[in-house]
Protein backbone atom coordinates (compact mmCIF):
# COMPACT_ATOMS: atom_id res chain seq x y z
CA UNK A 1 0.00 0.00 0.00
CA UNK A 2 1.07 3.61 -0.48
CA UNK A 3 3.15 4.99 2.34
CA UNK A 4 2.77 8.39 3.97
CA UNK A 5 -0.89 9.04 3.13
CA UNK A 6 -2.62 11.47 5.46
CA UNK A 7 -5.65 10.22 7.39
CA UNK A 8 -8.15 11.90 5.08
CA UNK A 9 -6.67 10.43 1.92
CA UNK A 10 -6.40 6.99 3.49
CA UNK A 11 -10.10 7.18 4.38
CA UNK A 12 -11.07 8.06 0.80
CA UNK A 13 -8.91 5.25 -0.56
CA UNK A 14 -10.20 2.66 1.96
CA UNK A 15 -12.49 0.76 -0.48
CA UNK A 16 -9.63 0.22 -2.91
CA UNK A 17 -6.73 -0.18 -0.49
CA UNK A 18 -5.86 -3.68 -1.69
CA UNK A 19 -6.17 -2.76 -5.38
CA UNK A 20 -3.89 0.24 -4.92
CA UNK A 21 -1.35 -2.09 -3.39
CA UNK A 22 -1.52 -4.21 -6.53
CA UNK A 23 -1.02 -1.07 -8.65
CA UNK A 24 2.12 -0.30 -6.67
CA UNK A 25 3.34 -3.88 -7.19
CA UNK A 26 2.75 -3.63 -10.93
CA UNK A 27 4.61 -0.32 -11.13
CA UNK A 28 7.45 -1.70 -9.04
CA UNK A 29 7.70 -4.79 -11.24
CA UNK A 30 9.07 -2.58 -14.01
CA UNK A 31 12.38 -2.71 -12.17
CA UNK A 32 12.53 -6.45 -12.93
CA UNK A 33 11.83 -6.15 -16.66
CA UNK A 34 13.91 -3.14 -17.69
CA UNK A 35 17.67 -2.66 -18.13
CA UNK A 36 19.66 -2.07 -14.95
CA UNK A 37 20.64 1.45 -15.99
CA UNK A 38 16.99 2.51 -15.81
CA UNK A 39 16.54 1.40 -12.21
CA UNK A 40 17.75 4.66 -10.60
CA UNK A 41 15.35 6.63 -12.81
CA UNK A 42 12.44 4.32 -11.97
CA UNK A 43 13.26 4.55 -8.27
CA UNK A 44 13.32 8.32 -8.49
CA UNK A 45 9.92 8.75 -10.16
CA UNK A 46 8.08 5.89 -8.46
CA UNK A 47 9.16 7.05 -5.01
CA UNK A 48 8.34 10.71 -5.67
CA UNK A 49 5.55 10.88 -3.10
CA UNK A 50 2.52 11.27 -5.38
CA UNK A 51 -0.89 10.36 -3.99
CA UNK A 52 -2.03 8.37 -7.04
CA UNK A 53 -5.30 10.33 -7.29
CA UNK A 54 -5.85 9.40 -10.94
CA UNK A 55 -5.23 5.71 -10.23
CA UNK A 56 -7.63 5.89 -7.30
CA UNK A 57 -10.36 7.35 -9.52
CA UNK A 58 -9.85 4.52 -12.02
CA UNK A 59 -10.24 1.89 -9.32
CA UNK A 60 -13.18 3.58 -7.59
CA UNK A 61 -14.96 4.01 -10.93
CA UNK A 62 -14.62 0.27 -11.51
CA UNK A 63 -15.82 -0.67 -8.04
CA UNK A 64 -19.59 -0.19 -8.51
CA UNK A 65 -20.38 -3.50 -10.18
CA UNK A 66 -19.06 -7.05 -10.32
CA UNK A 67 -16.18 -7.20 -12.78
CA UNK A 68 -13.00 -8.98 -13.79
CA UNK A 69 -10.54 -7.75 -11.12
CA UNK A 70 -7.25 -7.52 -13.02
CA UNK A 71 -8.04 -5.04 -15.79
CA UNK A 72 -8.88 -2.03 -13.56
CA UNK A 73 -5.57 -2.54 -11.74
CA UNK A 74 -3.71 -2.70 -15.05
CA UNK A 75 -5.50 0.46 -16.21
CA UNK A 76 -4.81 2.29 -12.96
CA UNK A 77 -1.09 1.52 -13.33
CA UNK A 78 -1.17 2.74 -16.94
CA UNK A 79 -2.87 5.99 -15.92
CA UNK A 80 -0.23 6.60 -13.26
CA UNK A 81 2.63 5.87 -15.67
CA UNK A 82 1.16 8.27 -18.22
CA UNK A 83 0.87 10.93 -15.54
CA UNK A 84 4.51 10.42 -14.49
CA UNK A 85 5.64 10.65 -18.11
CA UNK A 86 3.85 13.98 -18.57
CA UNK A 87 5.46 15.35 -15.39
CA UNK A 88 8.93 14.45 -16.68
CA UNK A 89 8.27 16.11 -20.03
CA UNK A 90 6.67 19.16 -18.39
CA UNK A 91 9.67 19.66 -16.11
CA UNK A 92 12.04 19.28 -19.04
CA UNK A 93 10.23 21.81 -21.23
CA UNK A 94 9.88 24.24 -18.31
CA UNK A 95 13.53 23.89 -17.18
CA UNK A 96 12.24 23.04 -13.70
CA UNK A 97 14.81 22.01 -11.12
CA UNK A 98 12.32 20.84 -8.50
CA UNK A 99 9.13 18.78 -8.41
CA UNK A 100 7.42 18.38 -5.01
CA UNK A 101 10.62 19.70 -3.45
CA UNK A 102 12.77 17.00 -5.08
CA UNK A 103 15.19 17.36 -8.01
CA UNK A 104 13.59 16.65 -11.38
CA UNK A 105 14.79 13.95 -13.75
CA UNK A 106 16.09 16.59 -16.16
CA UNK A 107 18.08 18.35 -13.44
CA UNK A 108 19.72 15.10 -12.30
CA UNK A 109 20.25 13.26 -15.59
CA UNK A 110 19.96 16.01 -18.20
CA UNK A 111 17.32 16.89 -20.78
CA UNK A 112 18.19 14.18 -23.29
CA UNK A 113 17.78 11.39 -20.76
CA UNK A 114 14.61 13.01 -19.38
CA UNK A 115 12.92 13.16 -22.79
CA UNK A 116 13.86 9.57 -23.61
CA UNK A 117 12.82 8.28 -20.21
CA UNK A 118 9.52 10.11 -20.49
CA UNK A 119 9.03 8.46 -23.88
CA UNK A 120 9.81 5.09 -22.31
CA UNK A 121 7.10 5.60 -19.68
CA UNK A 122 4.62 6.74 -22.34
CA UNK A 123 5.26 3.58 -24.34
CA UNK A 124 5.16 1.35 -21.28
CA UNK A 125 1.82 2.79 -20.22
CA UNK A 126 0.45 2.01 -23.69
CA UNK A 127 1.54 -1.63 -23.44
CA UNK A 128 -0.26 -1.87 -20.09
CA UNK A 129 -3.48 -0.60 -21.68
CA UNK A 130 -3.16 -3.11 -24.51
CA UNK A 131 -3.15 -5.85 -21.87
CA UNK A 132 -6.78 -4.98 -21.07
CA UNK A 133 -7.77 -6.17 -24.58
CA UNK A 134 -10.48 -3.51 -24.65
CA UNK A 135 -10.44 -1.53 -27.90
CA UNK A 136 -12.59 1.29 -26.51
CA UNK A 137 -10.22 1.77 -23.60
CA UNK A 138 -7.16 1.63 -25.86
CA UNK A 139 -8.66 4.25 -28.16
CA UNK A 140 -9.55 6.58 -25.29
CA UNK A 141 -6.06 6.24 -23.86
CA UNK A 142 -4.55 7.12 -27.25
CA UNK A 143 -6.83 10.16 -27.52
CA UNK A 144 -5.68 11.24 -24.08
CA UNK A 145 -2.02 11.19 -25.12
CA UNK A 146 -2.97 13.41 -28.09
CA UNK A 147 -4.87 15.80 -25.80
CA UNK A 148 -2.02 15.98 -23.31
CA UNK A 149 0.45 16.81 -26.08
CA UNK A 150 -1.76 19.48 -27.66
CA UNK A 151 -2.38 20.98 -24.22
CA UNK A 152 1.34 21.32 -23.63
CA UNK A 153 1.85 22.83 -27.07
CA UNK A 154 -1.04 25.25 -26.55
CA UNK A 155 0.65 26.42 -23.38
CA UNK A 156 4.02 26.75 -25.09
CA UNK A 157 2.71 28.70 -28.08
CA UNK A 158 0.84 31.11 -25.81
CA UNK A 159 3.55 32.03 -23.34
CA UNK A 160 3.71 35.79 -22.79
CA UNK A 161 0.54 36.13 -24.87
CA UNK A 162 -1.82 38.64 -23.29
CA UNK A 163 -4.75 37.77 -25.56
CA UNK A 164 -6.07 34.78 -23.63
CA UNK A 165 -9.66 34.61 -22.47
CA UNK A 166 -11.01 32.16 -19.91
CA UNK A 167 -12.49 29.99 -22.67
CA UNK A 168 -9.04 29.32 -24.14
CA UNK A 169 -7.69 28.71 -20.66
CA UNK A 170 -10.42 26.13 -20.00
CA UNK A 171 -9.60 24.29 -23.21
CA UNK A 172 -5.90 24.26 -22.37
CA UNK A 173 -6.30 22.90 -18.86
CA UNK A 174 -8.77 20.28 -20.06
CA UNK A 175 -6.21 18.98 -22.51
CA UNK A 176 -3.25 19.30 -20.19
CA UNK A 177 -4.81 18.00 -16.97
CA UNK A 178 -8.52 17.17 -16.94
CA UNK A 179 -8.33 14.84 -19.95
CA UNK A 180 -6.40 12.27 -17.91
CA UNK A 181 -8.84 12.56 -14.99
CA UNK A 182 -11.68 12.04 -17.47
CA UNK A 183 -9.93 8.97 -18.85
CA UNK A 184 -9.37 7.60 -15.36
CA UNK A 185 -13.09 7.74 -14.61
CA UNK A 186 -14.27 6.66 -18.05
CA UNK A 187 -11.96 3.67 -18.51
CA UNK A 188 -12.40 2.49 -14.94
CA UNK A 189 -16.14 2.47 -15.44
CA UNK A 190 -15.87 0.65 -18.77
CA UNK A 191 -13.62 -2.04 -17.30
CA UNK A 192 -15.90 -2.25 -14.26
CA UNK A 193 -18.78 -3.38 -16.44
CA UNK A 194 -20.96 -0.29 -16.12
CA UNK A 195 -23.78 0.57 -18.52
CA UNK A 196 -23.45 3.54 -20.85
CA UNK A 197 -25.26 6.13 -18.65
CA UNK A 198 -22.94 5.27 -15.76
CA UNK A 199 -19.87 5.38 -18.01
CA UNK A 200 -20.87 8.86 -19.14
CA UNK A 201 -21.43 9.89 -15.53
CA UNK A 202 -17.89 8.83 -14.60
CA UNK A 203 -16.58 10.59 -17.70
CA UNK A 204 -18.28 13.81 -16.54
CA UNK A 205 -17.03 13.27 -13.01
CA UNK A 206 -13.43 12.93 -14.16
CA UNK A 207 -13.67 15.99 -16.40
CA UNK A 208 -15.05 18.25 -13.68
CA UNK A 209 -12.78 17.08 -10.90
CA UNK A 210 -9.79 17.41 -13.24
CA UNK A 211 -10.69 21.00 -14.10
CA UNK A 212 -11.03 21.80 -10.40
CA UNK A 213 -7.71 20.09 -9.64
CA UNK A 214 -5.80 22.26 -12.14
CA UNK A 215 -7.50 25.44 -10.96
CA UNK A 216 -6.47 24.65 -7.39
CA UNK A 217 -2.89 24.17 -8.64
CA UNK A 218 -3.10 27.58 -10.31
CA UNK A 219 -4.26 29.15 -7.07
CA UNK A 220 -1.42 27.48 -5.16
CA UNK A 221 1.01 29.11 -7.58
CA UNK A 222 -0.12 32.58 -6.50
CA UNK A 223 -0.81 32.03 -2.82
CA UNK A 224 0.81 28.78 -1.75
CA UNK A 225 3.67 28.08 0.65
CA UNK A 226 6.92 27.72 -1.34
CA UNK A 227 8.23 25.12 1.14
CA UNK A 228 5.18 22.92 0.48
CA UNK A 229 5.01 23.66 -3.24
CA UNK A 230 8.64 22.79 -3.79
CA UNK A 231 9.00 25.83 -6.06
CA UNK A 232 8.75 29.63 -5.77
CA UNK A 233 5.32 31.27 -5.72
CA UNK A 234 4.49 33.01 -8.99
CA UNK A 235 6.46 30.58 -11.17
CA UNK A 236 3.72 30.36 -13.82
CA UNK A 237 3.60 34.12 -14.24
CA UNK A 238 7.38 34.38 -14.46
CA UNK A 239 7.29 31.79 -17.25
CA UNK A 240 4.63 33.74 -19.14
CA UNK A 241 1.79 31.32 -18.41
CA UNK A 242 -1.58 32.91 -17.74
CA UNK A 243 -3.83 31.06 -15.29
CA UNK A 244 -7.31 31.73 -13.92
CA UNK A 245 -6.26 34.25 -11.23
CA UNK A 246 -3.95 36.19 -13.55
CA UNK A 247 -6.55 36.23 -16.34
CA UNK A 248 -9.06 37.63 -13.83
CA UNK A 249 -6.50 40.22 -12.77
CA UNK A 250 -6.13 41.40 -16.36
CA UNK A 251 -9.89 41.51 -16.87
CA UNK A 252 -10.51 43.60 -13.75
CA UNK A 253 -7.58 45.96 -14.00
CA UNK A 254 -7.13 46.50 -17.75
CA UNK A 255 -5.22 49.78 -17.48
CA UNK A 256 -2.68 49.73 -14.64
CA UNK A 257 -1.86 46.03 -14.88
CA UNK A 258 1.37 44.43 -13.58
CA UNK A 259 0.93 41.37 -15.82
CA UNK A 260 1.12 43.51 -18.93
CA UNK A 261 4.09 45.35 -17.44
CA UNK A 262 5.86 42.05 -16.69
CA UNK A 263 5.30 40.67 -20.17
CA UNK A 264 6.71 43.87 -21.63
CA UNK A 265 9.69 43.91 -19.25
CA UNK A 266 10.52 40.40 -18.09
CA UNK A 267 13.56 41.48 -16.09
CA UNK A 268 11.58 43.33 -13.41
CA UNK A 269 10.61 41.05 -10.51
CA UNK A 270 8.61 43.84 -8.89
CA UNK A 271 5.82 43.30 -11.41
CA UNK A 272 5.33 39.71 -10.19
CA UNK A 273 5.21 40.76 -6.55
CA UNK A 274 2.68 43.46 -7.35
CA UNK A 275 0.53 41.04 -9.36
CA UNK A 276 0.54 38.53 -6.49
CA UNK A 277 -0.35 41.28 -4.02
CA UNK A 278 -3.26 42.48 -6.17
CA UNK A 279 -4.58 38.94 -6.62
CA UNK A 280 -4.41 38.14 -2.92
CA UNK A 281 -5.87 41.45 -1.76
CA UNK A 282 -8.91 41.61 -4.00
CA UNK A 283 -11.92 39.44 -4.66
CA UNK A 284 -10.05 37.36 -7.23
CA UNK A 285 -9.11 34.48 -4.94
CA UNK A 286 -12.69 34.28 -3.65
CA UNK A 287 -14.03 34.19 -7.20
CA UNK A 288 -11.55 31.48 -8.18
CA UNK A 289 -12.81 29.39 -5.27
CA UNK A 290 -16.36 29.96 -6.50
CA UNK A 291 -15.50 28.60 -9.95
CA UNK A 292 -13.61 25.66 -8.42
CA UNK A 293 -16.61 24.90 -6.22
CA UNK A 294 -18.89 24.93 -9.28
CA UNK A 295 -16.74 22.29 -11.00
CA UNK A 296 -16.63 20.22 -7.79
CA UNK A 297 -20.42 20.46 -7.45
CA UNK A 298 -20.84 19.28 -11.04
CA UNK A 299 -18.56 16.33 -10.30
CA UNK A 300 -20.63 15.24 -7.31
CA UNK A 301 -23.92 15.80 -9.16
CA UNK A 302 -22.77 13.51 -11.97
CA UNK A 303 -22.75 10.64 -9.45
CA UNK A 304 -26.51 10.87 -8.89
CA UNK A 305 -27.07 8.03 -11.37
CA UNK A 306 -24.55 5.74 -9.66
CA UNK A 307 -25.67 3.15 -7.08
CA UNK A 308 -24.86 3.79 -3.46
CA UNK A 309 -21.74 1.99 -2.23
CA UNK A 310 -18.40 2.65 -0.55
CA UNK A 311 -16.81 3.67 -3.85
CA UNK A 312 -19.49 6.30 -4.44
CA UNK A 313 -19.01 7.75 -0.97
CA UNK A 314 -15.27 8.02 -1.60
CA UNK A 315 -15.82 9.72 -4.94
CA UNK A 316 -18.22 12.16 -3.26
CA UNK A 317 -15.55 13.04 -0.69
CA UNK A 318 -12.76 13.52 -3.21
CA UNK A 319 -13.84 16.91 -4.71
CA UNK A 320 -13.86 18.57 -1.29
CA UNK A 321 -10.46 17.10 -0.53
CA UNK A 322 -9.08 18.47 -3.79
CA UNK A 323 -10.64 21.88 -3.17
CA UNK A 324 -9.12 22.05 0.30
CA UNK A 325 -5.57 21.51 -1.03
CA UNK A 326 -5.14 25.28 -1.40
CA UNK A 327 -6.37 26.17 2.08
Amino acid sequence: MLQGLDERTASIYAPIRLQLGLVEERLGSLRDTTPDYLEPLLDHVLDSGGKRIRSAITLLAADFYSHEPDNPVIMAAAVELLHLATLIHDDTVDDSDLRRGRPTVSSLWGKHVAVLFGDFLFATSATFVCDTNNVRVIRRFSETIMELATGEMAEYFNIFNLEQAQERYHDRIYRKTASLFRTAGETGSILGGAAEPQIQAMCDYGYNIGMAFQMVDDLLDVQGDPTKLGKPVGTDLLQGILTLPTIMLMERFPDDNPVKALFNDRTEDGHVLRALDMINNSGIVKDCYRIIREFCDKATQSLDVMPDCEAKRSLLDLPEYIRDRSR
